[in-house]
């Protein structure tokens, strides 16, 4: 992608803990800060797998942001398709819980390589730092890519919370014993929430903010709503 150089973090080829030991070293690479401007171009990402878990997809989808002509606070944002690219590959690292990143970032990363826009910040189909070693896909690829990145999980993978209230927007904390890993969000009314957390380069309170600005009608927000769609056609 034009203006994007992706860093050679660490090797692919890696035994599971020699693989731990990355997340546990690029976890303290993740870097909170406020976004230095509101995102106009905002990029889904998403991945499956098919062929028996043999192959893994991925696509990201961009949008562009645009302001609808009377304010509210929640959903009130419409977006413009602006690009789109997807990839896809053959599974070289076998399933091991906290470590799926190893398997899905590789994809992720090449679908990114080939968009002609660059967009601003990352919504991603997976967990931030809400993850026992704190990296986990949204994380792993905020580093590669050294933009702001949000892991915007449809599931919990650790932590505790009290349930939201059920009303859009309503959100809580996620604990993993004192400390707070991420958030968890009602972006409908009286549905499932998300799990949001920090990817990379963001704090969690715009991680929330951006998460439900880019929510319309549906649960998932619109960008990784469209990835999501995007990466079933090709599995199929």
């Amino acid at each position: 992608m034009n203006g994007l150089l992706m860093p050679d973090l660490h090797e692919w080829d890696l035994s599971y803990s020699e693989a731990r030991q990355v997340q546990t070293r690029l976890a303290g690479q993740v870097r909170f800060e406020r976004l230095e401007k509101e995102p106009e171009f905002v990029a889904g990402l998403d991945c499956a797998f098919g062929d028996g878990g043999k192959r893994v997809f991925a696509a990201v989808v961009v949008l562009r942001r645009v302001a609808a002509s009377t304010p509210k606070a929640l959903g009130m944002a419409s977006f413009e398709l602006i690009d789109v690219a997807d990839a896809s590959m053959d599974v070289t690292f076998p399933y091991v819980p906290g470590l799926l990143s190893f398997r899905e970032a590789p994809a992720c990363l090449a679908a990114v390589a080939k968009l002609e826009r660059e967009p601003d910040v990352f919504l991603v189909d997976g967990q931030g730092i809400a993850h026992p070693r704190r990296l986990g896909l949204a994380s792993h690829l905020g580093l590669f890519l050294d933009r702001p990145t949000i892991g915007c999980a449809k599931s919990r993978l650790i932590g505790t919370f009290d349930e939201p209230a059920a009303e859009k927007g309503s959100h809580s904390p996620l604990y993993d014993g004192d400390e707070v890993i991420g958030a968890v969000v009602r972006t409908r009314t009286k549905v499932k929430p998300l799990f949001i957390s920090v990817g990379h380069r963001c704090r969690l309170d715009d991680a929330i903010r951006l998460t439900l600005f880019c929510t319309t009608k549906y649960r998932l927000p619109e960008p990784t709503r469209l990835a999501h769609q995007t990466v079933s056609g090709l599995k199929r």
